[in-house]
């Protein structure tokens, strides 16, 4: 069983949103509690700054009320219980993934701000951030999910990504309807974009090209086998037709309605017009990048700057008979195959970190996250 770390048992530091766009703040609140004989307390050991925070941190997305802790993707120990959970027990090293389960069985589709997420504030179920020192987890034991024993505290980093970033790059590659063989097209190498491609390249694409601006990015992507396309360069479409005349057969958005054009500049539309052009006849696309439609309020000061609709070209995507999946990935139905993969050593997603720091040095990564001077920032807690 695994030391726990130990604290004060009173406060812990968590990362802030406060509702003012591009700043964020660490400070000290109170430890969260069992509220709910189903639920259970992390001790987190090592948390993440996602895309999706980025969203955020430019006043974007998020609840109508701030101030939130910020955070949805996390590792840690179990250090308190509930009197009805019965499969998560203290001392269970455990992976907490963005999205928690309800309680309930949904059959309807839920309106985006009926979503329970970690990090995005009180419309959203109102559980707390991930970037904290401990997180309370309702619905113990069906969100929870435990992680075997290792000793190389590296391999921390690999489990954490199941959380989301991984499992949201490889659901992208699903919603694209990809097979074994296909060449395939991913938008945005972030860290969602950079899994996504490594993910087809772990599942068999012939060919996997990625699109981005960002030198550091494109390099990483190099270094795993993607061919990189500067789009800054000229049109990303019109490149990679250049070397598959036909086009590609899947194509993954992994950036969402915040992307831009070959000028740099802001077209929401940009990416699904060069994806409708570049996928093949018969081929298939898949959307893991946020496009939200929320109205502006004081914990999103900036929502309204982007419309909830956009141009897309129906008659090539129609004449060209494509499919479109699309949609908030759910990493827990994912989780097991991804952690045997990473168990066994096939599977080593850590390569996305570009930097490790402690909670302290969060709000200048948010900062330098923001730059695109870092690709995927970890934050580590004592243990």
């Amino acid at each position: 069983m695994p030391e726990l770390p130990s604290y004060d048992g009173k406060t812990m530091r968590a990362v802030f949103w406060k509702g003012h766009p591009y700043s964020v703040s660490v400070q000290s609140v109170p430890q969260p509690t069992i509220l709910h004989e189903e639920d259970a307390i992390v001790i987190i050991t090592a948390s993440a700054i996602c895309g999706s925070d980025l969203h955020i941190y430019r006043g974007l997305l998020g609840s109508e009320q701030p101030p939130w802790s910020l955070g949805h993707e996390a590792i840690g120990v179990v250090t308190a219980v509930g009197e009805a959970t019965e499969n998560v027990k203290v001392g269970d090293r455990v992976l907490v993934p963005d999205i928690p389960d309800d309680g309930y069985i949904n059959m309807g589709v839920p309106a985006f701000e009926d979503s329970r997420l970690f990090g995005v504030g009180r419309d959203f179920g109102g559980l707390g951030g991930l970037q904290a020192q401990y997180a309370r987890v309702p619905f113990a034991d069906n969100t929870l999910l435990k992680l075997p024993y290792y000793e190389d505290k590296d391999k921390d980093l690999d489990y954490l990504f199941i959380g989301d970033i991984w499992s949201t790059g490889w659901i992208c590659l699903d919603q694209s309807g990809f097979q074994p063989g296909e060449t395939v097209a991913v938008f945005g190498a972030g860290p969602v974009g950079l899994l996504c491609a490594y993910s087809a390249l772990l599942r068999g694409a012939s060919k996997v090209y990625i699109v981005d601006y960002v030198q550091q990015r494109l390099d990483k992507a190099r270094e795993i086998g993607a061919i990189p396309i500067n789009f800054a360069k000229g049109n990303a479409a019109t490149q990679i037709m250049q070397l598959e005349p036909q086009g590609v057969a899947r194509s993954c958005d992994c950036c969402g309605y915040e992307c831009v054009n070959e000028e740099l500049q802001p077209q929401q539309n940009a990416i699904i017009n060069d994806m409708v052009r570049v996928t093949a006849l018969n081929g298939g696309i898949g959307v893991v990048g946020v496009y939200s439609g929320q109205a502006p309020a004081p914990g999103r000061p900036l929502a309204g700057t982007i419309p909830p609709t956009l141009e897309f070209p129906i008659a090539e995507a129609w004449l060209k008979n494509l499919s479109i999946g699309m949609g908030l990935a759910n990493p827990k139905p994912l989780a097991p195959r991804l952690m045997a993969l990473v168990e066994t050593g096939r599977a080593k997603p850590r390569f996305v970190v570009s930097k490790v720091i402690g909670i302290e040095e969060a709000e200048e990564a948010y900062r330098a996250f923001e730059r695109k001077e870092e690709i995927k920032v970890v934050i580590r807690f004592a243990e």
